[in-house]
């Protein structure tokens, strides 16, 4: 069945001072969408950017109305924020987004759409290969392997932002982080969620402009930070389930 006929799709980008690329990005998105999906929005998330980001995605709004729209933060609300204002906005069926900074190839979004059935709540990327300098190949692959670890993740690469969600699963979730974290925390809830997950390989390319904000020893510093509490806050989560079990079981009510 052609998916134009099945699905209405959000998509947006968060955007952080990432004006050289958007152009491309957005004019990417709608070729790809038209020919796919009849009901579909576009939206971009400007997360407090101090370069001409806001002048090219107003040009870029006018160019695409009514199908585009622009959120503004007028101050930087860390990557978290972004991503929470923007499933916040999104109004149709299922929500896909990837980063702003054109590392992903939004073209390849037809490959999760095949995958969403009607059992699976998201379809997640996993990168075929890093396109990053090394150092930064090597700390992304050691903070992959550490949160999965620590928080049971089943899928491969936490750090692949290129998803595909129900919205319906996003608005039983709340999500809390403003770094990095929220990937994890993300994943995390809608793997407990006992949705079905499915994973396909996307392509991820150099960076053609600016600088990545996670990598920065500061947002480090900030996500490990996060990280921490992210986890206690599923431990206590966790104690809290087995306390309430416990004592279903041990007294149980009557009728």
């Amino acid at each position: 069945m052609p998916i134009r006929h099945v699905v209405s799709l959000s998509v947006f980008f968060p955007a952080y001072n990432d004006a050289p690329s958007l152009p491309g990005l957005i004019a990417k998105t709608f070729e790809t969408l038209d020919p796919l999906v009849e009901d579909f929005e576009v939206i971009v998330v400007n997360d407090g950017s101090y370069d001409n980001t806001a002048e090219v995605l107003e040009g870029l709004r006018a160019r695409y109305a009514p199908r585009m729209r622009v959120i503004a933060h007028e101050k930087n609300r860390g990557y978290g924020g972004a991503l929470r204002t923007g499933f916040a906005a999104a109004t149709k069926d299922l929500v896909f987004y990837t980063d702003g900074d054109g590392q992903y190839d939004v073209s390849e979004l037809p490959k999760l759409l095949d995958l969403m059935t009607d059992d699976v709540g998201l379809v997640n990327g996993y990168k075929l290969e890093r396109n990053d300098p090394r150092h930064r190949v090597w700390i992304g692959h050691t903070y992959n392997r550490f949160a999965r670890f620590l928080f049971r993740i089943r899928i491969r690469d936490v750090d692949c932002d290129f998803r595909l969600i129900r919205r319906r699963l996003l608005e039983e979730i709340r999500l809390f982080s403003t770094s990095g974290t929220i990937c994890v925390e993300l994943v995390r809830k809608l793997e407990l969620s006992r949705c079905r997950v499915v994973e396909v390989g996307v392509h991820h390319y150099p960076r053609l402009h600016g600088r990545s904000q996670f990598f920065r020893f500061r947002s480090l510093l900030k996500t490990f930070y996060q990280l921490a509490k992210l986890y206690l806050g599923f431990c206590l989560l966790l104690a809290l389930n087995w306390c309430e079990s416990t004592v279903l079981c041990r007294f149980p009510s009557r009728t």
